[in-house]
C-alpha cells in the first residue's frame, strides 16, 4: 500500500483497465502522477508495477471495489484514465458472439467518476465503441455528473508514432468543455525506422513445403507491385483489406493482439526469407521507449499486453491539452 501525497499541487492520476501500462507511461510523461492502477489480468499488473513502483497496482475486477473506501484511501484525484474492454466493440473479433456484458465494464468509469470525483476523463477505446447500444447511455451518465464531454477520433501516426492506429478518445472535463486535440503535423514516421534487417533474428526461407499457400499468395502481390529486390510486410495473421502486404516507407498497419506482422527481403541462398516482427520492434511500432519493460510472460502473452495497450505519445498530448488551463 502506498500512502497519497500531501501538500502537492501535481495532478494525481487513477488508470482503470490499465494493462501493462501505455495510458499510465504517457501521463506520466505528461508530468502526471500514477496514484493507482487497476486491472483484471495478473500479468499485466506485474508489468506496471516494473515501470510504475510509485504507484499501486490493484487486481480485480473493478464491479467488486469499494470505491467509497478507495476514494477515502488513496486521497483527491484529479484525472482518471481509462480504456474498457474493447474486444467486444472491436471488428477484429469477426462475427463472434459479442459479450455485452463485458462492453458494460464501461459504466464503471461512471461509477469511480462519482466516488473520486476527478477534473478530468480520458477513455480510450475502439472506434466501433460508437456503435455500442447504450453508448448514448453511456455519455449522458457521464454529463450527468457534471462533465462536458469531447469526442475525437486520433490516429497514432499523426502523433509521432509509426504506426496506424485509429482510436476513440472521450475527453470529460467539469470546469468547461475540452478543446479539440490538435495532432502533430509533418511526415509520419515509417514502419522501417523500427525494423530490424539484420539477421540478430531467426528468418526462415519464405517458400518451404509447409508454408500456408495463403501466405505465398499475399507475398506474391508484394513482389508484382515492388518486384523481388525490396522488403515489406505480410499480415500474416487476419483478414486484410489491402492485399495482406504493406510497403515499409510508411507507418505499420494496427497492431492487435496476435502476432500479425511478418517482415520478407530477399536472401542469396533461399531467394527470400521472413520472420515474424519482434516484442521490440513492435514496442516501438506503438511509441513506447525501450526503457519501458516488457519481461514478464511469454512471447504471446507481452504481444497481447502490447496490443491491449494505448500509444503513450498520443495519451500524452490527450493530457496536455486536457490539463493545458491549469
Amino acid at each position: 500500500m502506498k500512502a497519497h501525497a500531501q501538500g502537492t499541487s501535481k495532478i494525481r492520476a487513477l488508470d482503470l483497465f490499465c494493462g501493462a501500462g501505455g495510458s499510465s507511461w504517457g501521463a506520466r510523461e505528461a508530468g502526471v502522477e500514477i496514484v493507482a492502477a487497476f486491472d483484471l489480468w495478473p500479468l499485466a499488473g506485474e508489468a506496471h508495477d516494473v515501470n510504475f513502483p510509485e504507484a499501486e497496482f490493484i487486481s480485480g475486477r473493478l464491479e467488486e471495489h469499494d470505491v467509497e473506501a478507495l476514494a477515502k484511501r488513496l486521497g483527491p484525484i484529479n484525472l482518471i484514465l481509462a480504456s474498457p474492454e474493447c474486444t467486444n466493440h472491436s471488428p477484429a473479433k469477426g462475427n463472434k458472439p459479442r459479450c455485452e456484458q463485458s462492453k458494460d465494464t464501461a459504466f464503471q468509469v461512471v461509477r469511480f467518476a462519482g466516488a473520486f470525483k476527478p477534473r478530468w476523463i480520458v477513455i480510450e477505446n475502439v472506434v466501433n465503441m460508437r456503435k455500442w447500444t447504450r453508448y448514448a447511455e453511456f455519455k449522458t451518465a457521464l454529463e450527468q455528473l457534471g462533465y462536458h464531454v469531447q469526442e475525437q477520433v486520433l490516429n497514432s501516426a499523426h502523433f509521432g508514432v509509426p504506426q496506424s492506429r485509429r482510436r476513440l478518445f472521450l475527453v470529460a472535463d467539469r470546469h468547461q468543455m475540452p478543446a479539440r486535440i490538435v495532432p502533430e503535423m509533418g511526415e509520419p514516421k515509417k514502419v522501417a525506422d523500427i525494423l530490424d534487417l539484420t539477421r540478430a533474428y531467426r528468418w526462415t526461407p519464405l517458400r518451404r513445403p509447409n508454408r500456408a499457400k495463403a501466405t505465398l499468395e499475399r507475398a506474391e502481390r508484394g513482389f508484382k507491385v515492388l518486384g523481388e529486390r525490396k522488403p515489406f510486410l505480410l499480415v500474416y495473421y487476419g483478414s486484410d483489406g489491402s492485399g495482406g502486404w504493406q510497403r515499409l516507407n510508411r507507418p505499420l498497419r494496427t497492431i492487435t493482439t496476435v502476432d500479425r506482422f511478418a517482415l520478407v527481403k530477399p536472401d542469396k541462398q533461399y531467394g527470400h526469407v521472413m520472420r515474424m516482427l519482434q516484442v521490440p520492434e513492435l514496442q516501438s511500432a506503438m511509441g513506447m521507449p525501450p526503457k519501458m519493460k516488457f519481461e514478464t510472460g511469454s512471447r504471446r502473452e507481452r504481444i497481447k499486453m502490447i496490443g491491449n495497450a494505448v500509444c503513450p505519445p498520443v495519451m500524452k498530448r490527450v493530457v496536455q491539452s486536457l490539463t493545458a488551463s491549469t
